[in-house]
């Protein structure tokens, strides 16, 4: 490998949502920092399994299936 052309990759804390922690090497920060992380496989839906909700703002659920919703491509 070339030397002096890579990121410095140390050990960090990743801290989840719910307080757990875990150790892993990476390329953020600095050697001993803290990855406090908003979002992550506890608590986001795409993980968990929520159910998505589609908020129809100002109506434009509505006239885009009112524009295209003979194309077919809905639910059958």
């Amino acid at each position: 490998m070339k030397q002096g052309i890579h990121p410095d990759y140390h050990t960090i804390t990743v801290q989840m949502t719910d307080g757990s922690t875990y150790t892993t090497r990476s390329t953020w920060g600095k050697e001993g920092d803290t990855m406090h992380l908003d979002i992550d496989p506890t608590s986001h839906p795409a993980w968990i399994g929520g159910g998505g909700k589609m908020l129809d703002a100002g109506g434009q659920v509505a006239r885009f299936n009112k524009r295209f919703g003979g194309l077919g491509l809905g639910k059958k």
